[in-house]
């Protein structure tokens, strides 16, 4: 079967690999539309942790389930379904915990132990297996998993008002962040990013400012917003220099910082606003299963996204989709590749 793979940095290889052999507790899933995150970027850029050419591409899937393992029960043969890209080992503590995406020995797929998802074939345990409904289309399928790292950042917050949130960084997670803080109620969403369609895509979808942070003083704007208070929350979806002390000059004393974005530079930040003004960061790490099926829910309800998808090719143009996101080439949010 094809299979489009990272092979050296910043290239893209289509080629042809073996198609998976299921377990008895796996599904055997026929491909139809995979979306470029940004933790491919990372694999393409050469920046990725623990991830290294060559490796296939891609955790973000729709498509038809065409074959069960013997011990499957709750999946069967036509059912269209997504993938929750990852199992833990199930007896460590976090795994007890239901925080899989905790799990030091977990496995996800474009490693040695699972393949990625730019294939024409994909494999997965039926524990991982999310199922859509008729009306689902296989885009809208493959946005359930980073809408669901979206759900996740905003369920780790404890704070209690929703007057007020701001997201530094409007591209994919920043936008759907977003949609789900809408969803959840917030009045008021403060969105900044440098480039214009963003900023566009983020007052079409309900943000009260759209900011280049560039141009403008994105505090002074929450706070004039605000009152002089500052936001509830302040969610870091994007890497700038000065960003974690822009998020904790944003929020209010005893407000809380959010940071989903993958910063793997060093970057200077001031602690004394933590202290002075108690506030309280977190990080948020992909999600729990509980946050993907609530994104499952989202898009089996009707939640539509589409706006956000705004390129779409075949598996032969992996190279072309991921030049478009790395380099801003065009206005892009999402680029989803039909297999």
């Amino acid at each position: 079967m094809k299979a489009a793979l990272v092979t050296d940095l910043e290239k893209v290889s289509i080629q042809q690999v073996d198609r998976p052999v299921i377990k008895d507790d796996e599904v055997l899933i026929k491909v139809k539309t995979v979306g470029v995150c940004g933790s491919d970027l990372h694999l393409f850029r050469g920046t990725h942790a623990f991830r290294k050419p060559p490796a296939i591409l891609g955790h973000e899937v729709a498509g038809d389930v065409v074959e069960i393992g013997k011990n499957v029960k709750t999946v069967k043969i036509g059912d269209r379904v997504t993938v929750e890209p990852q199992f833990g080992c199930g007896v460590c503590e976090y795994c007890k915990q239901g925080l899989v995406n905790l799990c030091s020995t977990k496995v996800v797929p474009g490693t040695a132990k699972w393949i990625g998802v730019f294939v024409e074939y994909f494999n997965a345990p039926e524990v991982t297996i999310h199922k859509l409904n008729d009306e689902v289309s296989y885009k809208m399928g493959t946005m359930i998993e980073p809408l669901a790292v979206a759900v996740r950042a905003l369920r780790k917050s404890t704070v209690q008002e929703k007057d007020c949130l701001v997201i530094l960084g409007s591209g994919t997670i920043g936008l759907l962040t977003l949609v789900v803080a809408k969803q959840m109620g917030y009045k008021h969403v403060v969105c900044t990013d440098t480039a214009e369609f963003n900023r566009e895509m983020a007052l079409k979808h309900g943000a009260t400012l759209a900011i280049n942070p560039l141009e403008s003083d994105v505090v002074e704007a929450v706070k004039k917003l605000t009152n002089g208070r500052g936001a509830d929350l302040a969610l870091i979806a994007a890497g700038a220099n000065n960003i974690v002390d822009q998020a904790t000059a944003c929020v209010r004393k005893r407000g809380e910082i959010g940071i989903i974005a993958m910063i793997t530079e060093k970057i200077p930040f001031y602690s004394y606003q933590i202290v002075i003004n108690e506030l309280t960061m977190y990080g948020a790490m992909t999600y729990e299963t509980k946050d993907f099926k609530e994104a499952a829910d989202m898009i089996n309800n009707g939640l539509d996204l589409m706006d956000f998808i705004t390129q779409t090719m075949d598996l032969e143009h992996t190279q072309e989709g991921l030049d478009v996101l790395s380099q801003k080439k065009e206005h892009v949010v999402k680029v989803m590749i039909e297999i």
